[in-house]
């Protein structure tokens, strides 16, 4: 007969030898646990630095082509290789991919360049913290045509000469917002982001004034740059242009006819500053990226860049 104490510490050994290989179990499955968040959390980091790198990739090749299409041709419109979109293109080859571990998904590029240009140069509204009112005048007409408020015009050109008051005062006070980027529009009381989502794709904060590009911008761009046109005026050259594109100042004065009066001072048939918007997918992690890009002659320069 086996003794009682004997019997008592038989189970607590049991009982104690459980809760250890317990203890050891759940230590082991929280290392296995951390390590996979460690792994998983490197994967992430590595497919977030070949995302980057392959979109500054695509960022030195759009500025290529630009440079190139600088030394042949001093005039910009959408017929041109820099106009043309790059189609998502499969990156296989050059990027380590899913493929590579039995998945069936992959790394695809693709991106846009566009004639920033060929929009309205909401920098001129305002300089040196002087509201400009022949421009307030032409971001009101592209405002109406695209059916928003036009009092948001003068709005949006005091905010600029504001921030450009503050930040040319050596007073020490804090300066205010820049408008480098279409979104900082948001800081101004009346831009919502509705408001936003209309006049985005015609609007743009360049370094400095510039002329509008006849050969890419759109009717209601070309209407509201140039004073005295109308709508119907600038829908007819946007036509034209369609069967040839305008080769100088001159060019476009002709295909006005009888509408000699409409001076179509302002614009231009050439571009400097370019938009490249490039997006990049790898499995299932995306991103996209923008810059702005200026050329001068055949270089490029790349002002600045942001995550869309």
């Amino acid at each position: 007969m086996i003794p009682r104490g004997f019997r008592q510490q038989r189970g607590v050994a049991v009982v104690t030898a459980m809760l250890l290989t317990t203890l050891a179990i759940t230590i082991v499955a929280s290392l296995f646990w951390q390590q996979q968040v460690q792994v998983r959390s490197i994967e992430n980091q590595r497919l977030q630095l070949q995302k980057q790198w392959v979109l500054r990739g695509a960022l030195d090749w759009a500025r290529l082509i630009l440079r190139e299409d600088g030394k042949y041709s001093s005039i910009d419109d959408l017929t041109e290789p820099w106009a043309v979109p790059l189609s998502e293109t499969r990156l296989d080859r050059y990027v380590e991919s899913a493929a590579l571990r039995g998945e069936s998904s992959a790394a695809v590029l693709s991106g846009v360049i566009q004639d920033a240009q060929a929009r309205l140069n909401l920098s001129a509204l305002a300089s040196h913290g002087k509201v400009n009112p022949s421009e307030v005048a032409a971001f009101e007409k592209l405002l109406g045509f695209l059916r928003q408020d036009p009092g948001l015009a003068r709005a949006v050109a005091q905010a600029l000469a504001q921030s450009q008051r503050h930040g040319d005062s050596g007073s020490g006070s804090p300066r205010m917002i820049g408008f480098v980027h279409v979104n900082d529009l948001l800081a101004v009381p009346g831009i919502t982001p509705f408001v936003l989502t209309a006049v985005r794709d015609h609007i743009i904060f360049l370094p400095r004034p510039t002329t509008v590009n006849a050969n890419t911008a759109s009717a209601e761009v070309l209407a509201a740059r140039v004073p005295h046109w109308s709508l119907a005026d600038a829908i007819k050259l946007v036509t034209s242009r369609r069967t040839m594109s305008f080769r100088g100042l001159h060019d476009i004065s002709a295909r006005l006819q009888d509408r000699s009066e409409l001076d179509p001072a302002g614009l231009s048939v050439s571009t400097s500053y370019f938009l490249v918007t490039g997006r990049v997918a790898i499995r299932q992690a995306g991103l996209e990226v923008q810059g702005l890009v200026e050329r001068s002659g055949a270089s490029t320069h790349l002002l600045w860049i942001s995550q869309v």
